[in-house]
């Protein structure tokens, strides 16, 4: 990972900062404690794995700032160019963005949520922040954290460094294809021991087909006899089923005939009621002929008479609507005349109202003369109220701000009197509270030793919780040697056993001190565990007291806010009675000017004065709204001559018109009565009327005449319909003669077929009784029969079941022999695979590869610690110790695999802890460079990119020589190393820096180059 460009917003100490990477090599980053630094490298750890030195995520925001912002650009081995934009607000998540360069610019590779982005970003740089943290980058304060690491965890980070998580993925894998394996060749055995079983029933199979075969020819036979007895005696059963069909058949015509005869009967009778019927009417044809005739003639006469009755109604309609015409018009002209005489009263009316307007014009004249002089002295007054109003409103603003002062005076007063009553109660209260004051310090004392205590109960906690948690981590590793072991133990007690470590054949010695080691070592493993399974118990029983003690002093502490919180309401109330006299002597003083001056008006002098001034000029100019108020109302009191003087002049133009009109009205009603009189007897309507009357009597239409022929009519119109039924009856009488010679032929015919069938039904039934029935025995045969095909079906089934189960035989065998083959296949594959999960394990290749890497690096730090301590101090990384088993020696000790670091100065070998800070962080410095530059080595590009975070300030002038040499021997072999430090003498020996300063507005930088 090689940094191009890091813009920063609102991060740590910065606000808005960009910095250029491009072309720097080797540079030093610059400036006084606390300015800003190692914010800079932090800004690229949050970025890229959102890991910072903050306590919290909200913590990397700038003080005063809602969000936070960091852009970085870098580059990998392969020289592709990545962007990532980690941004965050205050109490909200983050976001995440991973782009990557294109010819068209960055293309995002975002993936859903910060948590895919950020598998992504590790995907693309192959390295995590621990393994960053512990090899490339020397943070501020953790320069010794590969150091400090147990040794196991130092071995998983080598192992990681040298990508070695492969090997554990292909182990698991390995492990999962040996179970797959395994469960697969325990089936295959289950199953071929089943197929075993299963092929073992062959022979008694073919003897149990053989006799079902037998048997099942016997069957047939016997179902062939049984079959031909069925078949003669369903031959008779058919015949007699024809003969008594047939005798249905018979039975069925003699039946159809009998009823042909009956209705034939029936019909014969019928036709000769009807000629009897038709010969006696036949019998009466003249008395019908001449009363038909008669009823013809008054028909005809009927007829001529209503044709005149139809004549006469028509003219009679007629009549009638020329009568409500004339009426009409007659009406119209009555109605014209009402409006006339009515209009001609009506101006009469108005005549004599206009009279007596005209008579009051003397008095209306004398109003008019008092109307004016009332409004002669309503204007002069209205003139006096427009010079007044002003002086009114500006009197009651006075009065009104000299009643407010007022006001305020009293309410002044009244809040003195209420301070002074409660000063006086706080000048009571004051021992009370001194004594409250005192017992609650007393409290809050007892509580704060308390507090103290429950702070070193917590400590302790901790303490204990972190014992348990490395407790924990040994118990881990216990029981994955244990698990180790017992694998091995297995492995030897397959036949052929082979070495676990060197893979070769084990002759019978070499295999019994394998196992006695092996057992040796998983006893001595079971003990440690037991003693570190004692040690947590022992550990969680001190945590359950110490919960326990901590739960009871909390309860105790719970009052103890409350308490500070009285402690300062007291003392404040004590302040605030120390000065109670002076306060309650002041009140008073102001108190009695107060009511002095309410009593003799000393208040608002100029307000008052400019008030007497106003009413005076009130005074002089004598205004009364009382006056004002009865000058409008005789006005209104004589407006009414004004009405009455317009109403004069209106009487006055009416009584002209009235003359004018009343002679056209008088003339218009003479002229209607005339016409009313002339209407009536000789307009067109009226000599219409009596043509009309003069028509009708001329038809001598007699509506009693007419009346008795319809009644004559109607008596004689039955010889109409007698006279229809003689036609009737002429007609039909040959006809049903005819009907009823031939009913009497068919009749005959039908007896003597009757006769026929009644034999034939005779014969048939003899045949019937001297046939015996056979349907008894053929239904027992048919039951015999469907017993033996049931047999034969469940024989053929069975038989069937045989069959198909030696194919199966045959089929299962070949699959057994399939099956063994198999079984020596899986069990070669899973025998295969165990052994390469034991080569993928943590005691395999990677030990291997971990121990083939420990000599380079070794000699690496070894050459870098030399140049660094004129040759005074030398590493030593041992991967094997032997075991602490209480119960062995020197000779059988076992060794068990480990990563430790031995010191060894001038004085020999001896502890880290025991270095001073300066040798101590080159050593650590050593080692870390030595692995960066053995992984850059190893991977090319895998890390491209160093950074030393504050190591000078622990070395003398002559070390810190030495770490820039250092430094500049393996800067060949990264693209971009950083160096951090604080003091200024250092940073003329790098020829580019970054100077950073701290400013009001936040950290800014500065690039020398």
């Amino acid at each position: 990972m090689i940094p191009v460009q890091l813009i920063l917003k609102n991060f740590l100490s910065y606000r808005d900062t960009t910095l250029d990477f491009r072309g720097l090599h080797t540079a030093c980053i610059c400036g006084a404690n606390g300015a800003g630094k190692s914010s800079l490298l932090e800004a690229i750890t949050w970025a890229i794995w959102g890991e910072s030195r903050a306590a919290s995520e909200d913590d990397v925001i700038h003080t005063g700032t809602k969000e936070v912002r960091v852009d970085f650009t870098f580059k990998t081995s392969g020289q592709q160019t990545y962007r990532v934009i980690r941004t965050r607000a205050r109490g909200g998540s983050s976001v995440l963005e991973f782009q990557i360069e294109t010819p068209n610019g960055f293309r995002s590779l975002t993936g859903k949520g910060v948590r895919a982005t950020q598998d992504l970003i590790l995907q693309h740089i192959k390295l995590d922040y621990d393994t960053f943290i512990n090899s490339a980058y020397l943070r501020q304060g953790r320069a010794d954290e590969f150091m400090l690491k147990r040794p196991s965890e130092r071995k998983e980070i080598l192992a990681e460094l040298l990508k070695l998580n492969q090997y554990d993925e292909l182990e698991e894998r390995a492990k999962e294809l040996s179970r797959q394996f395994k469960a697969k060749a325990e089936e295959l055995e289950r199953s071929i021991e089943s197929m075993k079983s299963q092929l073992q029933q062959r022979d008694a199979i073919t003897q149990k087909r053989t006799e079902l075969e037998n048997e099942l020819e016997r069957l047939q036979q016997v179902q062939a006899f049984e079959n031909v007895q069925l078949q003669s005696l369903q031959v008779v059963q058919h015949q007699r089923q024809n003969w008594e069909e047939q005798l249905n058949f018979v039975r069925q015509q003699y039946q159809n005939l009998t009823g042909d005869c009956d209705r034939l009967e029936q019909e014969r009778a019928n036709s000769r009621s009807q000629l009897s019927s038709l010969e006696e009417l036949l019998t009466q044809e003249s008395q019908i002929k001449a009363g038909y005739a008669q009823f013809q003639s008054l028909q005809t006469q009927e007829e001529a008479m209503s044709a005149k009755f139809a004549e006469y109604t028509r003219a009679l309609t007629t009549r009638q609507q020329k009568q409500q015409q004339l009426n009409k018009q007659i009406h119209d002209l009555e109605r014209q005349l009402q409006q006339a005489q009515a209009q001609l009263e009506a101006l009469q009316q108005q005549q004599q109202e206009i009279q007596q307007t005209l008579s009051k014009s003397g008095e209306v004249e004398a109003a008019l003369a008092q109307l004016a002089a009332a409004r002669q002295h309503l204007a002069q007054l209205d003139q006096l109220q427009m010079q007044v109003a002003p002086l009114l409103q500006q009197r009651a603003t006075l009065q009104s701000q000299i009643d407010k002062t007022h006001a305020g005076l009293v309410a002044r007063l009244e809040q003195l009197e209420a301070t002074q009553n409660q000063l006086q109660l706080s000048r009571r209260r004051q021992p009370q509270l001194q004594q409250a004051v005192m017992e609650v310090a007393v409290q809050i004392e007892e509580l704060e030793k308390k507090r103290v205590y429950l702070q070193r109960v917590q400590e302790k906690g901790q303490e204990r919780r972190h014992f348990i948690e490395r407790l924990q981590a040994h118990q881990r590793d216990f029981e994955r040697l244990l698990g180790e072991l017992e694998q091995k133990l297995q492995m030897l007690q397959t036949p052929n056993a082979i070495c676990p470590l060197c893979e070769r054949p084990l002759d019978e010695h070499h295999w019994n001190r394998v196992v006695d080691k092996t057992k040796t070592e998983y006893k001595d493993t079971e003990e440690q565990l037991w003693v570190v399974r004692e040690q947590m118990a022992v550990s969680d029983r001190e945590i359950q007291v110490l919960r326990q003690e901590y739960r009871e002093i909390s309860q105790l502490l719970s009052p103890y806010d409350g308490l500070r919180e009285q402690r300062g309401q007291l003392a404040a109330q004590l302040q605030a009675t120390t000065d109670v006299e002076q306060q309650i002597q002041h009140i008073a003083t102001e108190k009695q000017q107060l009511e002095r001056s309410l009593q003799i008006g000393d208040y608002a002098h100029n307000k008052q004065a400019e008030l007497r001034e106003l009413e005076q000029y009130l005074q002089q100019l004598n205004y009364n709204e009382q006056d004002h108020a009865l000058a409008r109302n005789e006005v209104e009191r004589w407006r009414w001559a004004e009405i009455k003087q317009g109403q004069i002049k209106d009487a006055t133009k009416r009584e002209a018109q009235i003359a004018a009109r009343q002679p056209e009205l008088e003339a218009q009603i003479v002229q209607l009565q005339a016409t009313i009189g002339q209407a009536a007897s000789d307009s067109e309507c009226a000599q219409e009327i009596v043509a009309l009357d003069r028509y009708i009597s001329e038809l001598g239409y007699d509506t009693e005449q007419h009346n008795n022929l319809r009644a004559s009519v109607r008596q004689a119109q039955a010889w109409q319909l007698r006279h229809q039924q003689l036609q009737t009856a002429q007609q039909q009488y040959p006809q049903i003669q005819t009907r009823a010679q031939e009913l009497q032929v068919a009749l005959q015919a039908r007896w003597v077929e009757r006769q026929k069938l009644k034999h034939q039904i005779d014969s048939i039934v003899h045949q019937l009784q001297e046939t015996a029935n056979p349907i008894a025995q053929i239904q027992t045969l048919e039951q015999q029969l469907a017993i033996r095909r049931r047999q034969l079906d469940e024989q053929l089934a069975q038989v069937g079941r045989l069959e198909q189960m030696a194919h199966q035989l045959e089929v299962l065998k070949h699959q057994y022999e399939q099956q063994q083959q198999q079984l020596q296949e899986v069990k070669h594959q899973y025998r295969t695979y165990q052994e390469l999960a034991q080569a993928f394990g943590k005691n395999g290749i990677q030990t291997l590869m971990i121990e083939n890497v420990l000599p380079q690096l070794e000699a690496e730090t070894n050459q870098l610690l030399s140049r660094l301590s004129a040759n005074q101090l030398h590493v030593q990384f041992v991967t094997q110790k032997a075991g602490r088993s209480g119960k062995s020696t020197k000779k059988n000790s076992k060794l068990i695999d480990t990563l430790d670091i031995l010191i060894a100065d001038a004085r020999g070998t001896r502890a880290y802890e025991t270095y001073s800070g300066g040798e101590a962080f080159r050593i650590n410095f050593a080692i870390r460079l030595a692995l960066a530059k053995l992984l850059a080595q190893r991977a090319g590009a895998a890390l491209q990119m160093l950074i030393v975070d504050e190591g000078f300030g622990t070395q003398d002038h002559e070390g810190c020589d030495r770490l820039i040499a250092a430094i500049n021997a393996i800067a060949p072999d990264f693209a971009c190393i950083l160096t951090v430090t604080h003091m200024p003498h250092l940073k003329e020996a790098f020829a580019a820096r970054i100077e950073v300063n701290k400013t009001q507005q936040g950290s800014q930088l500065r690039l020398l180059v």
